[in-house]
């Protein structure tokens, strides 16, 4: 079975964009059931479906397959959740570990978050200066919510 073990956090200034290029993706949610969360991802012409399990601590099941970006398309527009998920991807190498920074745009416009993968939970990495608040736990933060519940609406 595939693992995910995944730290998120808010980002502080802008010092991070020194050191990567971004990426523009979409993303959109067959299902956003926490028990079964069902995604497609589309970045430039390549498409991914992801299927990944309930979220225990930082962990959870994922299975990640590639797709005809075609069908990413039709998916997205069609059959996904709206609106989708419309964000920039930076990757920071730092220390043995790659940071996924995430800028979101659209009705999630202001949210900056910084993402890193764990091969275990107890797993020590460096902080980066513009790490700020974990928010792992904090259900606001998935990106499946962020569709029912943007960020520009938050009070």
């Amino acid at each position: 079975m595939a693992q995910e073990i995944e730290r998120k956090f808010l980002v502080r200034g802008d010092y991070w964009r020194q050191e990567a290029a971004g990426q523009r993706l979409r993303q959109g949610y067959l299902s956003s059931d926490p028990e079964r969360v069902v995604r497609v991802r589309s970045i430039d012409d390549k498409a991914w479906l992801t299927i990944k399990g309930q979220t225990r601590g930082i962990s959870r099941s994922e299975y990640e397959y590639q797709i005809p970006p075609e069908d990413a398309a039709s998916m997205l527009n069609e059959l996904c959740l709206q609106p989708t998920i419309d964000k920039t991807r930076y990757r920071i190498a730092l220390a043995g570990h790659v940071w996924e920074v995430d800028e979101f745009h659209g009705a999630n416009r202001g949210l900056v978050v910084a993402e890193i993968e764990l091969e275990d939970e107890n797993e020590a990495f460096e902080r980066p200066e513009w790490l700020g608040e974990e928010v792992s736990g904090d259900p606001r933060y998935f990106n499946s919510n962020l569709i029912a519940h943007p960020f520009s609406e938050w009070g």
